[in-house]
């Protein structure tokens, strides 16, 4: 099965899952930057089934189905080797089955917003609430997108429109709404446990104002990863990255660098 995927640089392996009915612009755009100056890693950037460049698949219809097509391509890619994964919301949600089916294999792990609960009416999530608002721009935008924008939105800025418009709107519009769909009312959640323990650095970044999947459930993962440093940002919704990116960057080269300090043999 063809899955698209973006491969950069050369060396240890690090994987980049975007979130649902999204692409691997929002990965690329989050983590690219952290390695401008930092030699050692291949960066492989996923577009997720159905979503972005990747096609869909009749055999794909839940979320069971979706992790065994990108585990197998990972088995593809770099057979028996070691790698970190970083996964997105829905991304993160993918990569914690992947550290549980190859828990041999993942050295690291990265948690952006993560999916814990795949239910809406089962989170638990802040109200939307929104702490910083450029009234000029968002009267200059087309109602539709002004809407979208400040659903999860908590800054709402130019710098942060730029960035939602390419990262994150315009790519959902890309992939199959039907197959999307599909998924989502009929196999979204995993039919297994992907509960493990990691023992390996690993880094979880929450938005204090995420509406989208909250915080909480997140800081219960903590007993399964004695390694983990856990953060929750103010002024920070579900697009925690392009609200505060600096705290971000931050804490992503925290991780990077334990990483690094860990033992690694980088190529």
């Amino acid at each position: 099965m063809s899955i698209y995927h973006k491969v950069i640089g050369e060396g240890y392996p690090i994987v980049m899952l975007h979130g649902w009915s999204l692409d691997h612009q929002v990965m690329f755009h989050a983590m690219e930057p952290l390695f401008e100056k930092r030699s050692g890693w291949k960066r492989i950037y996923i577009d997720l089934p159905g979503m972005g460049h990747s096609k869909s698949q009749p055999s794909i219809k839940s979320s069971d189905d979706i992790l065994e097509a990108v585990v197998r391509l990972l088995d593809e890619m770099i057979p028996g080797q070691p790698f970190v994964i970083c996964g997105n919301s829905y991304g993160g949600y993918v990569a914690r089955g992947i550290v549980r089916l190859r828990q041999d294999l993942v050295h690291g792990l990265l948690l952006m917003a993560p999916m814990i609960i795949p239910e809406f009416d089962e989170r638990e999530v802040p109200q939307q609430t929104v702490l910083k608002r450029d009234a000029n721009l968002l009267s200059q935008l087309p109602t539709e997108d002004a809407d979208v924008f400040g659903a999860m939105g908590v800054v709402l800025g130019q710098i942060e429109w730029e960035r939602f418009r390419k990262e994150i709107l315009l790519p959902s519009k890309q992939g199959n709404l039907e197959f999307i769909n599909d998924v989502r009312q009929n196999g979204y959640g995993f039919t297994f446990d992907i509960s493990s323990k990691f023992e390996y650095p690993t880094l979880i970044i929450t938005g204090r104002q995420d509406n989208v999947v909250g915080y909480h459930y997140a800081w219960r993962l903590l007993d399964d990863y004695p390694r983990a440093t856990f953060a929750v940002l103010d002024m920070a919704g579900h697009n925690l990255q392009i609200e505060q990116p600096d705290v971000f960057n931050a804490l992503v080269h925290n991780w990077l660098n334990r990483l690094e300090s860990d033992g690694f043999r980088l190529c």
